[in-house]
């Protein structure tokens, strides 16, 4: 089967967006040297994306600069949806390493959202759970990494929020002291754990935040049965494991957020 060969004028009309998405704004001649095409091409580009209405001229300095249209490009595809296609591969050998289903999951709300899991293709799944799957802050261990790590700005609207909750689920929200104890204790060790009831074994999740600086992306999180793995362990066996999958997810994401495909080595020179 013969791969469709690329337009090679949409292919340029893109780098000429993420050129003018890295700059307050770019001449014809700035673009053209930063995309390598001539100068009379550059202009025609630049030209259609305006009729487009993803670029506009200003006349005050014969700048050309995105509109508001270019946001719209963005929707539904946000920084949570940038760590699950990069969290997928990074999950999955992990799963293929330790057997035991894991997952990555982000804030979404004041619960946790499933974006991405490898429990159907773990032996040692029995629960199974599916990506889309939404979880309690305060009893898992993906939710306490998220509290125990984010700003503490957002912690506390967080906890707000649950305080005058009526789900069991979001009891602890009342009890700040034992709460702050968690959380302490969680930041102090660097994962987050709970144990859950289950008819043959009591489940234990484990879990740690990916940063972005102080900001909390997502959680990794691995799950397993208490009579297979005993807690001491599983923190010898699982949290480093847990922390190389996190750190592996933070190194891609930040790396593919600072060399865009159509950056070019002279890009930092016009900034």
């Amino acid at each position: 089967m013969e791969s469709t060969r690329p337009i090679r004028a949409l292919v340029r009309g893109l780098d000429a967006l993420s050129m003018l998405n890295m700059h307050n704004g770019a001449t014809v001649s700035e673009v053209a040297q930063q995309i390598r095409l001539p100068r009379t091409t550059t202009y025609r580009i630049l030209e259609t994306l305006t009729h487009a209405g993803y670029v506009y001229r200003d006349p005050v300095d014969d700048r050309y600069r995105l509109t508001i249209m270019v946001h719209r490009l963005a929707d539904g595809f946000d920084d949570d949806a940038w760590v699950t296609q990069i969290a997928r591969p990074c999950i999955d050998d992990l799963g293929k390493e330790v057997q035991w289903p894991v997952a990555v999951a982000s804030l979404s709300g004041t619960q946790m959202l499933v974006r991405e899991t490898t429990d159907h293709r773990s032996p040692l799944a029995v629960e199974r759970i599916s990506a889309g799957t939404r979880l309690p802050l305060l009893v898992t261990a993906v939710g306490r990494a998220h509290l125990a790590f984010c700003p503490p700005q957002q912690r506390e609207s967080l906890l707000e929020i649950l305080r005058r909750s009526t789900n069991d689920v979001d009891k602890l929200a009342q009890n700040r002291a034992e709460l702050d104890r968690i959380l302490e204790d969680t930041r102090a060790r660097g994962y987050a754990s709970a144990v859950h009831s289950r008819r043959v074994s009591d489940e234990i999740t484990m879990a740690v935040p990916v940063m972005l600086a102080d900001r909390v992306l997502a959680a990794v999180v691995i799950r397993f049965a208490e009579q297979a793995v005993p807690l001491k362990l599983a923190v010898e066996r699982f949290v480093p494991k847990l922390r190389d999958t996190a750190r592996r997810i933070y190194e891609t994401f930040t790396e593919q957020q600072r060399n865009s495909p159509y950056q070019h080595p002279r890009a930092a020179s016009m900034r």
